[in-house]
């Protein structure tokens, strides 16, 4: 199989799995570190031009799993995430790995962060080795072995 082929093919069953624990994802910890995720590899090269940026935003309007929030709550934190991380890289990214980590506390929402960032990693069908690493340090933030999804 394509690399090409296993890309979409893994984000296609996470986001399934994502949409099977859709009931469980509603606190504001699980809120707030998914925007953080959507931020953090959408950046994940140090840059975000307007185009990736648009497109993350509607990614992120049309999730199913994340419909349990007002659309426009999402993006304002989405937008606030990805500005700290255009303002100041290092210094943003130590902030946006900070509020992944809060969603710890939940495992299940811990994983739908991590399966959260496959997703959107994956949607232009390259799951780049940039996002990838975000990803896996996302995973230190959250206490959850990065081999357990791929990383």
């Amino acid at each position: 199989m394509a690399l090409w082929d296993r890309i979409k093919e893994s984000a296609s069953t996470m986001q399934t799995q994502l949409e099977a624990k859709k009931n469980d994802l509603k606190s504001g910890a699980f809120r707030d570190a998914s925007m953080a995720m959507c931020a953090l590899v959408s950046a994940a090269d140090g840059s975000i031009d307007p185009s990736e940026r648009q497109r993350v935003a509607s990614l992120i309007a049309t999730n199913d799993v994340l419909q349990n929030f007002p659309a426009d709550d999402l993006q304002r934190r989405f937008n606030a995430y990805v500005d700290k991380l255009t303002a100041d890289f290092a210094f943003g990214k130590v902030s946006v790995l900070q509020e992944i980590g809060k969603a710890k506390k939940k495992p299940a929402e811990a994983r739908a962060v991590i399966q959260i960032g496959i997703v959107i990693g994956g949607a232009d069908g390259d799951f780049d080795k940039s996002e990838q690493a975000v990803v896996r340090e996302a995973c230190f933030a959250l206490d959850l072995p990065p081999h357990e999804f791929d990383l």
